[in-house]
């Protein structure tokens, strides 16, 4: 699979878009340019975001430690603007889901968990004040997710980039 003309755009949404989204953000990234699918758009937001903070100093590090670079990252809130210019939305769990769903209904159909991606009905627990194993589980938990459900991401933000 390479790239093609289409513009596709995924947004990857927890709460403050400081923990998981920038972590599934950079791992997604990674993943999809190994399928050749570089110029695809990958971004992250918040359900409760604050513009403007950095990443939690633990996902950061994490991610560092596995070659990521995530620490010029920024928090910003989701907006209905960046819903509508999606292709496929990911969420960390039901509750954002559904408040997305209510802030900008026409997407509700490209609004999902990304358990869902890999089968499964999961949600991905926030770390946030938590030790840092919490932090190292919740990116391999993401990255499994990936893995198992990079294909279904792939075929879903194509279709929806295709019907749109």
């Amino acid at each position: 699979m390479s790239d093609t003309p289409y513009n596709r755009s995924i947004l990857v949404v927890c709460t403050a878009n400081i923990c998981r989204s920038p972590v599934v953000e950079a791992l997604l990234r990674e993943k999809l340019a190994g399928r050749g699918l570089s110029s695809w758009q990958v971004h992250s937001s918040g359900t409760m975001g604050v513009e403007g903070w950095p990443p939690a100093a633990e996902s950061a590090a994490r991610m560092a430690a596995r070659g990521l670079d995530i620490s010029e990252s920024r928090s910003s809130a989701t907006t209905a603007q960046m819903l509508e210019a999606s292709s496929l939305v990911l969420c960390m769990e039901q509750t954002h889901v559904d408040i997305l769903c209510r802030l900008h209904p026409p997407s509700c159909g490209r609004v999902h968990r990304l358990a869902e991606m890999a089968g499964k009905t999961s949600d991905i627990a926030d770390p946030y004040g938590g030790p840092a194993t919490f932090f190292e589980q919740m990116i391999r938990e993401v990255d499994q997710l990936l893995d198992e459900g990079l294909d279904r991401i792939i075929e879903l933000a194509s279709d929806a980039t295709a019907s749109g």
